[in-house]
């Protein structure tokens, strides 16, 4: 999944901002640019993380739901914020309990 917001990112077709792969969803805080719409980035995104993640379990089938859940950022919102609130999700959810001992997550504010 991370190569595959990584390749999106190294295209152009996004700008990442920040990350977390949790164990059954991600967030992900991107800025989208003139290449895709909200859609073709997250069918791009799906199908090829899908087909990364069968491929390494050694199955087929479907990896992620149908739908997905945006929201998009106003002005006046804080991006640092969001994107701290982002990559907190791991100690809220008592996965670690510091930030760094978590190894899937990422933001450009380091």
């Amino acid at each position: 999944m991370i190569n595959e917001m990584r390749v999106l990112h190294e295209a152009g077709d996004v700008n990442s901002l920040a990350w977390v792969v949790m164990p059954d969803h991600i967030h992900w805080l991107f800025q989208l640019t003139e290449h895709k719409t909200l859609s073709e980035v997250m069918k791009c995104f799906k199908a090829r993380s899908a087909l990364q993640v069968n491929g390494y379990l050694g199955r087929s089938g479907t990896v992620w739901q149908k739908a997905f859940y945006d929201h998009g950022l106003r002005k006046e919102e804080d991006v640092k914020g969001i994107a701290r609130y982002i990559v907190a999700n791991p100690l809220r959810a008592k996965l670690v309990e510091r930030i760094g001992d978590y190894p899937l997550w990422d933001a450009i504010w380091l």
